[in-house]
């Protein structure tokens, strides 16, 4: 049985015989050798990622690029699979990450996206904003900083406390503390007055929000390369909301696919995106401090400024399936992987 699906193709197509990207041959043209580019990835993901990453249009291309995607078979131990040149997964139990760091440590020659540990950073929202914190990032393009928050554990009753306590300005937003890839752990709340923070259901985070015009950007990153979206996002709060609003609003997941603001008609100050020098700057930092190449960025911009931008939210190997062009730049990374191993290899590193 395959982890969720195994890439099929028809079968009057033609067949490509796939061996590791490792395994390179030597020509005489030009009196150089060459690598023979056939590169093995495996891939572990929850059936919703298979559904969304594994679109015909990337199996089809990585197909004529000689990549071959093998699904992984979780019925077996993985060092009988393979042999991969890359292992690609989203599956956030500790065993199998435990099977993963054990496999890794028999075959360091294979390229995991990503490590298991530097993923763990990601998936609390606690430790997942302190790289940004520590960044002190500002430039001439901008500043990037966090919104002020608050980890609340337990007790719902000593969360109004805790929040004067922090002198946390209302309102604030409420995300659950863990990011579980469930469709839960990113609904969030929106909590209006002080007597409604009791109503809260922890262990959670809480964040001071901060007026962005309604739009999020949403920075997708795949290694070096850097594409941004525009998506509307929860509006504005202003202080009539504040004095005729009470409790807590909850919200579904915002800035989905379906939430696509790049061809709406909205204010240039406010639909801008943020500067490509600084997030190529804050894309290099963040991929060094968090050890990823696989994730996004959800940023806002604060309304009445030019170039002040709050980081919120960072995810993991995220819905690159809604990044338009995604197949193209996802097939050339897995073949700069191997491009850079075969020159490791000449190298003799």
């Amino acid at each position: 049985m395959r982890l969720h699906g195994e890439v099929s193709f028809d079968e009057d197509e033609e067949e490509v015989v796939m061996v590791p990207a490792a395994a390179l041959s030597s020509s005489p043209l030009n009196g150089g050798a060459v690598p023979v580019t056939r590169l093995v990835v495996g891939y572990a993901l929850t059936k919703k990622k298979v559904k969304s990453f594994l679109q015909p249009k990337l199996l089809l291309l990585a197909r004529k690029k000689g990549i071959n995607l093998v699904a992984i078979d979780d019925t077996r131990p993985l060092a009988e699979q393979g042999p991969f040149d890359v292992i690609l997964h989203k599956i956030t139990s500790k065993e199998w990450q435990q099977v993963l760091e054990d496999y890794h440590e028999e075959h360091p020659e294979v390229t995991v996206l990503d490590p298991p540990n530097a993923i763990n950073h990601l998936n609390n929202r606690q430790s997942m904003l302190a790289e940004v914190s520590d960044l002190n990032l500002s430039s001439f393009y901008g500043e990037v900083c966090t919104p002020r928050q608050l980890v609340i554990m337990r007790d719902p009753s000593s969360i109004p406390t805790a929040v004067a306590m922090a002198g946390l300005t209302l309102p604030l937003v409420a995300k659950p503390l863990v990011v579980d890839g469930t469709s839960k752990s990113h609904e969030l709340s929106l909590a209006y007055d002080e007597a409604s923070l009791s109503m809260l259901d922890p262990p959670l985070v809480l964040q001071e929000f901060v007026n962005h015009g309604g739009i999020l950007f949403k920075v997708y990153i795949i290694d070096e390369t850097i594409q941004v979206v525009r998506r509307f996002s929860l509006p504005d709060v202003n202080t009539y909301d504040l004095l005729n609003n009470v409790g807590v609003y909850r919200f579904p997941r915002v800035s989905c696919a379906a939430a696509s603001a790049d061809h709406a008609d909205l204010d240039p100050h406010i639909s801008e995106l943020p500067p490509r020098p600084l997030l190529e700057k804050l894309g290099k930092e963040l991929r060094g401090r968090l050890g990823l190449r696989l994730f996004n960025i959800d940023m806002i911009r604060e309304l009445g400024t030019k170039d002040r931008y709050y980081i919120i939210d960072i995810n993991y190997f995220p819905g690159f399936g809604k990044m338009p062009g995604y197949e193209h730049i996802f097939t050339d990374f897995l073949l700069n992987l191997a491009q850079s191993k075969y020159k490791k290899c000449l190298s003799g590193g």
